[in-house]
C-alpha cells in the first residue's frame, strides 16, 4: 500500500493505541527533520507522520497496526543515520524509537548493561563513566546517534581494533517483529549459549528485519592512561610502519591509516599518516608508544605523541573530517580490502581512513565515477565498496550496496521469514531488500 491516503487516516487509526501527542503529521515537522527523512526515501508522497511510542508495548501495537493495515514503516531512533544505505521505498509512516530510551541495569560488578534502544550513545556513557566503565564503540557522530541505531547499521570506527565489532559485544536483544510481536535473543550475562544468532542477524541489518527495542552489551573499565603516536611520510614507508605494527606485540586500542588529505586536514604534516593510540597502565603507553616511534625513525617518517587535551583534540578533530562533509555533494563509502592493500587504496583517496587491522575503513568522493572505480580497486582487492550517504539521485543511479557475493538468496529468504509483507525499510538493504 502506496501512502495515498490522507495523512489523518494513519493518525486516526493511531490514536486508539498511542497518546496523540506521541504523533506528528508530516505537515507538522520542522523543515529540517522532513528534509532528513526525504533523504531516505526514494520517491513518491512524503509518509503521513512520525511516531513516537514511549515503551516497547507501544512500539509492538504501533507496528502490530502497520502489519494489520499492510504499511510500509521507517524505523529510526534520533535519525541521525536514517539516510545510511539505499532508499527505502515509498513510506506511510516513520517510527522513532528516541523515546524508547531507559536504563534498565547496569550491573558494574558483571561488566554488562542494559538499556533501550532510544538513548543517546553519549547519555550512556556517561551513565558508565559514573563507575569508570564505558561501550567500546565510537559511532559516527556519537552526540546524536541512539544505542538502537548504532546497532541496527553496525556503525563502530576506530576502537574495532582492540574491541571488535558491534555484534562482538552484545550479549542480549529484544526486538519487536514485522507482526507487532516481542521476541527475544540471548541474555544478560557474558557467557550465553543459544541457537540461531539473532543478534548477529539484526546487527546491521538497518531495520529491514525487526526494530530493536533494548539491547544488552558487555562493557570495560574505563583505562588509566592514555598516549597517540601519529608516523607521516611516504606511502612506502607507511605500508612498512603498518605491517611492522600488525606484526608486532604492541597493543593499540585504535589503529588507522589517513589519507594525504587528511594527515593536512590535521594539521599533521605532509604524506599519508598512520595514527594508533595505546590505552593502559601509564608505563606500558609510554613504552609503546616509543617503540612505535622507534619504527618511524628507522623508516625516516615524521613521527610525535599526543596525551591529554592534545590528544583528546586530535581524535575529536579526526572524527569532525570524516563525519561532518563540507558540501551536499559529497559521497561518503564505507569499504573493506586486505589490510596489506590499504596504503595503496589510500593513496588514491581524496579524504578517508583505512583500520590497520581489519582494512575496513571510509572514504568520501565527491562524483561517482570516483566511487566506481574505487570499487572495482576494492573488488580486485577482494573486498567491497558501499555507499552510506550520498544524494537521492547518486543512490538512485548506482548500486548502493555493490554485493557480489552468493549470499543474496539466503537474504531474501531470511526476510521473508522475518518480514513477509515488506512493511519494514523496504528496499534499504543489499539488493533492494
Amino acid at each position: 500500500m502506496s501512502n495515498d491516503k490522507p495523512p489523518s487516516v494513519y493518525a486516526s487509526s493511531l490514536a486508539s493505541i498511542i497518546e496523540e501527542e506521541a504523533i506528528c503529521l508530516w505537515e507538522n515537522l520542522e523543515l529540517s527533520q522532513q528534509t532528513q527523512i526525504k533523504q531516505a526515501i526514494a520517491s513518491g508522497n512524503p509518509p503521513s507522520c512520525i511516531v513516537y511510542p514511549r515503551t516497547p508495548a507501544q512500539l509492538a501495537a504501533v507496528i502490530a497496526e502497520a502489519h494489520r493495515n499492510n504499511w510500509r514503516v521507517l524505523p529510526c531512533g534520533s535519525g541521525s543515520k536514517i539516510h545510511w544505505g539505499g532508499l527505502v521505498n515509498s513510506v506511510d509512516i516513520v517510527v522513532s524509537t528516541e523515546r524508547i530510551n531507559q536504563l534498565i541495569e547496569h550491573a558494574v560488578g558483571d561488566l554488562t548493561v542494559t538499556v533501550e534502544a532510544g538513548m543517546p550513545f553519549s547519555h550512556l556513557q556517561k551513565i558508565l563513566a559514573k563507575s569508570r566503565q564505558f561501550l567500546a564503540l565510537d559511532p559516527s557522530k556519537p552526540e546524536l546517534a541512539t544505542i538502537g541505531g548504532v546497532v541496527a547499521t553496525a556503525d563502530t570506527n576506530s576502537l574495532r581494533q582492540r574491541y571488535g565489532s558491534v555484534r562482538d559485544q552484545l550479549l542480549g536483544m529484544t526486538f519487536v517483529r514485522a507482526d507487532g510481536q516481542i521476541a527475544k535473543a540471548g541474555g544478560r550475562v557474558v557467557k550465553n549459549v543459544a541457537g540461531y544468532d539473532l543478534m548477529k542477524l539484526f546487527t546491521g541489518s538497518y531495520s529491514t528485519l525487526g526494530i530493536i527495542s533494548q539491547v544488552t552489551f558487555r562493557v570495560y573499565p574505563l583505562p588509566e592512561a592514555s598516549g597517540t603516536v601519529v608516523l607521516t611520510g611516504t606511502a612506502e614507508a607507511i605500508s612498512q610502519a603498518a605491517a611492522i605494527l600488525r606484526g608486532s606485540a604492541l597493543t593499540p586500542t585504535q589503529a588507522d591509516l589517513l589519507s594525504t588529505q587528511l594527515v593536512s586536514g590535521l594539521g599533521l604534516g605532509q604524506g599519508l599518516g598512520l595514527i594508533a593510540r595505546f590505552q593502559s597502565i601509564s608505563e606500558s603507553v609510554k613504552e609503546q608508544s616509543n617503540r612505535l616511534l622507534a619504527v618511524g625513525q628507522k623508516l625516516a617518517l615524521d613521527g610525535a605523541v599526543y596525551f591529554d587535551e592534545d590528544e583528546g583534540y586530535l581524535w575529536q578533530r579526526l572524527s569532525e573530517l570524516m563525519n561532518h562533509s563540507a558540501t551536499e555533494s559529497v559521497i561518503k563509502c564505507k569499504i573493506g580490502v586486505l589490510p596489506t592493500a590499504a596504503v595503496e587504496i589510500l593513496a588514491e583517496a581524496e579524504l578517508g581512513l583505512i583500520h590497520v587491522t581489519s582494512g575496513l575503513g571510509c572514504l568520501q568522493f565527491e562524483n561517482q565515477n570516483q566511487v566506481l572505480r574505487m570499487r572495482e580497486r576494492c573488488q580486485a582487492n577482494k573486498g567491497f565498496l558501499s555507499v552510506l550517504v550520498a544524494s537521492n539521485q547518486v543512490k538512485q543511479e548506482i548500486d548502493v550496496w555493490g554485493y557480489t557475493g552468493n549470499a543474496l538468496q539466503v537474504m531474501r529468504q531470511i526476510k521473508a521469514q522475518f518480514d513477509s509483507q515488506n512493511i519494514l525499510s523496504p528496499g534499504r538493504f543489499v539488493g533492494g531488500i
